[in-house]
């Protein structure tokens, strides 16, 4: 089975510093959420605040959503998945 992300929504989680969004392996919904340290690996100039965070996943969602696809068919099912700088 493979992770699809159908729907767009993403919301910035002050509690995470990070940007949360959801992929879906059929009837199933994974969470993800990457950190602020990796968006601004991505976005070098991207303040840390939720509107610049924002901004860096819109930016940059092709190559987070593969890095999360990697992160999800990595073994590991269920629960919440953490994207950090290693995994880009």
């Amino acid at each position: 089975m493979t992770i699809g992300f159908p729907n767009a929504s993403r919301h910035y989680d002050a509690t995470r510093n990070a940007v949360h969004f959801w992929g879906h392996d059929q009837s199933m919904e994974a969470s993800f959420f990457i950190s602020a340290e990796a968006l601004q690996l991505l976005t070098p100039k991207a303040a840390n605040n939720e509107t610049a965070l924002l901004e860096a996943f819109d930016r940059n969602v092709s190559c987070i959503r593969a890095a999360a696809a990697r992160l999800y068919g990595s073994g590991r099912k269920g629960g919440s998945y953490d994207l950090q700088p290693s995994n880009f």
